[in-house]
């Protein structure tokens, strides 16, 4: 893609519209949404439960059940983001923050890539919630955490993967 022209400029993410040629020499204007990258973390307690999190999101007008997550500051390393909204969202905070994987969110209009972190040794805190945000952490094991995803409960697209890539790639 060539050009950018920038559309909306936000506090965390922009819009831009920019022209991609295709390998026939077309040209074909694109909008994308420009994002600074964000983290999903997979907390999971000395005794196996999974720490989630029931969180409002205003873009959908419900609450979700979700993984911790947040956006990387400027120049932050992703492992401290993680470290950080841990923190904040659960008060937990892990002696063991390890990278499991790296994806897209949804690449056909956004550029977000999400690391996705497992975070065990969890010792609790307190919370550290922004002004506005409605979270609560629920406890679960894996069972009920599959379970909530069968029924569908669980709708979240970082919460899936992370859970799902876990489970299907880790012992449990």
């Amino acid at each position: 893609m060539t050009n950018p022209n920038i559309l909306f400029q936000g506090g965390i993410f922009r819009v831009e519209q920019a022209v991609q040629v295709a390998p026939d020499g077309t040209e074909h204007l694109r909008q994308v949404v420009r994002h600074p990258g964000a983290v999903v973390v997979l907390p999971i307690l000395d005794d196996g439960r999974l720490c989630l999190l029931r969180n409002y999101r205003v873009a959908v007008d419900e609450t979700l059940i979700e993984l911790p997550a947040g956006t990387l500051e400027p120049g932050e390393e992703p492992a401290r983001t993680a470290e950080r909204e841990l923190a904040e969202e659960t008060g937990y905070r892990a002696d063991r923050i390890e990278h499991l994987l790296t994806f897209y969110m949804s690449p056909g209009i956004l550029d977000e890539r999400m690391h996705l972190f497992l975070a065990e040794g969890l010792r609790p805190g307190p919370t550290a919630l922004e002004a506005g945000e409605d979270i609560q952490t629920l406890h679960c094991s894996w069972e009920e955490a599959m379970e909530l995803i069968r029924r569908g409960e669980i709708r979240d697209s970082k919460t899936l993967v992370g859970l799902l890539f876990y489970r299907t790639n880790r012992a449990v």
